[in-house]
């Protein structure tokens, strides 16, 4: 017997296998799809768009261009309707406000702080001759109408331009923060330390301690 006339249960009812596309963009065309009235299910013959050689539909390449409505464009990118992409450009400008606004303010306490720290350096060196002018002033040796006398006004009244204070007088309750102590005297009139005697005055500058104050200090006794 030839094969031609070879049959068998394995060979009936084997049919070729049918692949359907069911994409809806067309890779061959780039165009969407409109549902057919009839014959949605039957495969593209050979020679039409999405069919191969032997009526086979080729796969996608990833190669391949497609090109999108509009619409479909929209729902993809997920595009904000104009009230909403109003918001959003407002609250970007809200939020780059309040950055240049807390910029602008750490600037200025920046440049605040910077500028004492430059007075200071050069005040820095004029407190030794304060010192001087303080101890001729409790020596007698700053009289009225005398030469030195105006030269020690005319300093001190620079500096206090500038922003240089002095502080700390006999009798002021001592603080340790402010205060440096160099010596201690036990005395019956006091309950509290307190400043006997100043031996240097501190000195501040706007709000940064410049230098503190170097004291006596009277303790209660015993």
């Amino acid at each position: 017997m030839t094969d031609e006339n070879q049959t068998g249960p394995e060979n009936e009812g084997r049919e070729e296998p049918i692949i359907r596309d069911k994409r809806r963009i067309d890779p061959e065309t780039g165009r969407v799809r409109q549902p057919a009235d009839s014959g949605a299910d039957e495969a593209p013959e050979s020679g039409e768009p999405g069919a191969g050689e032997s009526g086979f539909i080729e796969a996608e390449g990833p190669d391949v261009e497609t090109s999108l409505t509009d619409a479909d464009l929209s729902f993809l990118s997920g595009q904000s309707s104009a009230e909403e992409l109003a918001a959003e450009r407002l609250a970007d400008l809200q939020r780059t406000t309040a950055e240049y606004a807390n910029y602008r303010r750490r600037t200025e306490a920046n440049r605040e702080v910077e500028r004492e720290r430059a007075v200071g350096d050069v005040v820095k060196v004029l407190l030794p001759v304060l010192d001087d002018l303080d101890r001729a002033e409790k020596h007698g040796d700053l009289v009225e109408g005398g030469p030195l006398t105006a030269i020690a006004q005319k300093l001190r009244s620079g500096v206090e331009r500038v922003g240089l204070k002095p502080f700390a007088a006999a009798g002021e309750p001592f603080d340790p923060q402010m205060h440096e102590a160099i010596f201690q005297q036990p005395s019956d009139e006091v309950t509290e330390p307190q400043i006997a005697d100043v031996v240097e005055s501190g000195y501040y500058l706007g709000s940064t301690l410049l230098r503190a104050a170097k004291v006596v200090v009277a303790v209660p006794h015993g």
